[in-house]
């Protein structure tokens, strides 16, 4: 806990999600980065104590550094909503369109983008109709391979790629550790691509795409923590029709799902050069291996200065 100063800018990080770990990293490389471009910061932990702080000592704005449940299905934006208080980021109600993966496949669908053919099914659905008949159904309908995960979870936690229909029972049970419903979708085989949107009052624009390239080929949560395990393309290594292309997605998604001052979508780029969506992120991680800072560094811009234009402009409209 830093020292406060009044109206100083409050970065969020840890609460109690399975990513806290990820969030203290992120917030940490945050609040640095803000020191570093001059703003005053003070970090905070999410905890029983936030409401009484927020009410005793006001900042001008909060950045949230949350991942995965509390941070990114808009609960603590709803508090800070309900206190007035200026933050980065999405409203509640689209953080919670965008972290639930089917609703954020239907909406952008819906504008027009590709997104890879799924279905999602609940864990009683297995239950009650028999789990044997129901993955039949499954691989029937979407072939395979196929990429199963929690329809709500962050960071590739409880994914699996199954290339054999015997490896699906246990990539269900997987997902279902991580929450009661989950994703089955086509896996489509390609790069995968990052790509950050930011939009700091002059309207949403993309940061260059980062190529991830895994080493045991699947962008799990080891690999998008542990330094080392991924080698990432800074910028990704695309024709520039196809870099337009997935830019022209990552914006579409961001305006498709009404999100605001910062996400970072998540791209297949197949061996055609369709672009497809997978999945957008309203909280996206800004540790040393997280792929929005090396898109900012691939832009080259300042990651402090950058942050310090989404506080001005969440301030602005606060």
């Amino acid at each position: 806990m830093s020292a406060h100063h009044p109206h100083a800018v409050l970065v969020l990080a840890g609460g109690l999600s399975h990513e806290r770990d990820v969030s203290l990293r992120s917030g940490r490389r945050v609040a640095e980065a803000l020191r570093g471009a001059g703003v005053e910061v003070a970090e905070r932990d999410v905890d029983a104590g936030l409401l009484a702080s927020l009410r005793a000592d006001r900042p001008s704005c909060v950045v949230p550094m949350l991942h995965g449940e509390t941070g990114e299905d808009g609960a603590i934006r709803e508090v800070l909503e309900l206190m007035s208080i200026p933050y980065v980021g999405a409203t509640p109600a689209a953080s919670r369109a965008a972290f639930d993966k089917p609703v954020a496949k239907m909406v952008v669908a819906r504008a027009g983008l590709h997104t890879p053919e799924s279905v999602c099914l609940p864990h009683e659905t297995f239950r009650e109709l028999g789990a044997a008949d129901v993955m039949a159904a499954l691989v029937e309908r979407l072939g395979l391979p196929l990429m199963v995960k929690p329809a709500r979870s962050g960071s590739a936690l409880g994914c699996t790629v199954v290339h054999d229909a015997e490896q699906l029972p246990g990539a269900m049970v997987n997902a279902f550790a991580y929450g009661s419903v989950a994703l089955l979708e086509r896996f489509v085989t390609g790069s995968e691509v990052a790509v950050p949107v930011i939009d700091d009052g002059a309207g949403p624009r993309a940061l260059p795409a980062i190529g991830i390239r895994p080493d045991g080929g699947v962008y799990d949560y080891t690999a998008r923590y542990t330094a080392g395990s991924t080698e990432f393309d800074v910028p990704a290594d695309l024709s520039p029709e196809v870099a337009a292309e997935c830019a022209r997605v990552a914006v579409a998604a961001h305006q498709a799902l009404g999100l605001r001052d910062l996400s970072r979508s998540d791209l297949i780029v197949d061996a055609d050069g369709r672009v497809w969506f997978l999945e957008v992120n309203v909280a996206p991680g800004f540790t040393e291996t997280s792929t929005v800072p090396l898109s900012v560094q691939a832009a080259e811009l300042d990651l402090g200065e950058v942050v310090a234009g989404l506080v001005r402009f969440a301030v602005d409209r606060g």
